[in-house]
């Protein structure tokens, strides 16, 4: 079992910013990294996705705000949100996959609740 360690969120006005943070273990090799969310009531829904080439994907809720970046040496994945909005509330939940030639595994962190008041 791989243990995620995420950090960062917490309470913000509207138009502030947060930073979350997702720790994989640093022996082990990881391709995709992404954050997903879940908002009361809603299904989960992804973020952003990170490649271990680097390219990326949004939701189109969140282009031009959020950005994701990966430190593949200390296996750790970034989500930088900027002009944070109500309905960008919800729990947080980072997930890495790593696919082998015999394996093709999805890992989640526990979860950090992100809350902007309007």
């Amino acid at each position: 079992q791989v243990q995620l360690v995420e950090s960062g969120g917490g309470s913000v006005q509207a138009g502030g910013s947060l930073r979350l943070s997702c720790a994989a273990p640093i022996s082990i090799s990881i391709n995709h990294m992404g954050w997903y969310r879940q908002a009361p009531g809603k299904q989960r829904e992804l973020v952003a996705l990170i490649t271990s080439a680097g390219s990326t994907n949004y939701a189109d809720s969140v282009k031009g705000r959020f950005t994701i970046s990966r430190d593949n040496a200390k296996n750790t994945v970034y989500l930088y949100m900027n002009s944070l909005k109500a309905e960008d509330t919800a729990v947080y939940y980072c997930n890495v996959q790593r696919i082998g030639p015999t394996y093709n595994n999805d890992y989640w962190g526990q979860g950090t609740q992100v809350t902007v008041s309007s």
